[in-house]
C-alpha cells in the first residue's frame, strides 16, 4: 500500500525564485536564505526522494481569480504548467501529476465529507514551484510526480486550522488505502509571518514564527486551535498561509520528529520558514465519520 513517510513545510517566497532563475543565490543579501535548504536536498537526493508529493499551496490569481474561489481544490490532471505571473512563465520543468492517486483521494475527501473542487487543467504559480526549486534545484526534470492541492488563503473566510488538520489526516487515510506501493510525501507552504500592504506592511514575528515551527514537532495538537485573529494580530495578513503547513502535519499521524529546521529573515519583506519531519510512530487516524457507519463507502474508498 501507499504510505507516507515525511512531511515538509516551506516558505514559497517568489523572491526565491526569482534568485534562483537568475542564478543569483551566492549573493550576499540571498545566500542566508538558500544555504538553510542544502541539508533538505542532500536528504532527498541520498535517500529520501518520493515518489509523489502531494504539495500544498495557495493560487496568487493564476488559476484562480474572484470568479471562482475554492476552499479546497485538488489537481488530478496529468501535468500542470508554470504559469506566467507577469514575467513569464518560470524556467522550471512541467510538473507531472499523478491522476490515479490523485482521483483516488478526491473520492476518498468527499466520501469522508470534506467537499473538494476537482481540477483536471491548470497552470501552477510560484507557490507551487518554488518549493520544488528549493528541494531539488535546477533539473531538465522534476524528480518526483506532484498532486497540487491548492487553499483558499487569500479571500476570507479561510478554512480554519483544524479543519486544515483534520484534511491531513483524511488524505493520510487515503492514502493508506491506495493499493500501489508508492512513498509519498505531503508538503505544506506559505508563510511565514509577513503583511504586504497596509500600515503594517513588513511585518514580521520570529518569536511568534519559531514557537509554530517548535509545535509542529512532538505530539501536541495546540496548533489546530489557532483562531484567525491571532493570525492576523501576530503574523500580518498572509500569515495565515501556515494553516496550509497544518494539512501537511495532519497527514503525519500523532507525533513527529523534526530533522531539519531552517529560520531566516527577512527575505523580500517576509520570514523565511523551512522545516523537515517525520512520523514517529506511522500511526494513520481513524476515521471520524466513516468508520464503522458506510460499509459502502469505505469499500469504495478501499
Amino acid at each position: 500500500m501507499a504510505r507516507i513517510t515525511a512531511g515538509i513545510g516551506c516558505s514559497h517566497i517568489p523572491v526565491l525564485g526569482f534568485a534562483f532563475d537568475h542564478r543569483r543565490t551566492e549573493e550576499p543579501i540571498f545566500k542566508p536564505a538558500f544555504d538553510g535548504f542544502s541539508w533538505t536536498r542532500d536528504w532527498l537526493r541520498e535517500k529520501a526522494t518520493p515518489d509523489i508529493v502531494i504539495l500544498v499551496y495557495n493560487d496568487h490569481a493564476s488559476a484562480f481569480d474572484m470568479k471562482v474561489i475554492p476552499t479546497f481544490a485538488i489537481g488530478c490532471g496529468e501535468r500542470f504548467l508554470p504559469a506566467d505571473e507577469g514575467f513569464g512563465p518560470r524556467p522550471v520543468p512541467t510538473v507531472e501529476g499523478h491522476p490515479d492517486l490523485a482521483w483516488h483521494i478526491a473520492q476518498s475527501l468527499i466520501l469522508d465529507e470534506f467537499d473538494m473542487t476537482i481540477i483536471n487543467e491548470m497552470e501552477v504559480d510560484h507557490g507551487l514551484t518554488v518549493p520544488l526549486s528549493m528541494m531539488f534545484g535546477a533539473v531538465e526534470r522534476w524528480p518526483v510526480k506532484v498532486i497540487p492541492l491548492a487553499v483558499n488563503v487569500v479571500t476570507y473566510p479561510p478554512p480554519s486550522g483544524n479543519r486544515c488538520w483534520a484534511l491531513g489526516e483524511a488524505i493520510a487515510r487515503a492514502v493508506e488505502n491506495f493499493p500501489e506501493d508508492l512513498d509519498v510525501q505531503v508538503w505544506g507552504t506559505g508563510g511565514m509571518s509577513h503583511q504586504l500592504q497596509g500600515p503594517r506592511a513588513g511585518l514580521i514575528n520570529p518569536e511568534w514564527d519559531n514557537r509554530f515551527l517548535d509545535r509542529l514537532a512532538g505530539d501536541t495538537q495546540e496548533l489546530r486551535t489557532i483562531p484567525h485573529i491571532e493570525y492576523l494580530r501576530e503574523t500580518g495578513s498572509e500569515g495565515i498561509e501556515m494553516v496550509m503547513w497544518l494539512i501537511m502535519r495532519g497527514a503525519l499521524g500523532r507525533s513527529t520528529r523534526a530533522l531539519h529546521r531552517h529560520y531566516h529573515v527577512p527575505v523580500s519583506n517576509t520570514a523565511l520558514g523551512h522545516i523537515v519531519l517525520e512520523p514517529v510512530d506511522g500511526s494513520v487516524p481513524p476515521s471520524a465519520t466513516l468508520e464503522g457507519n458506510d460499509p459502502t463507502a469505505q469499500a469504495l474508498i478501499a
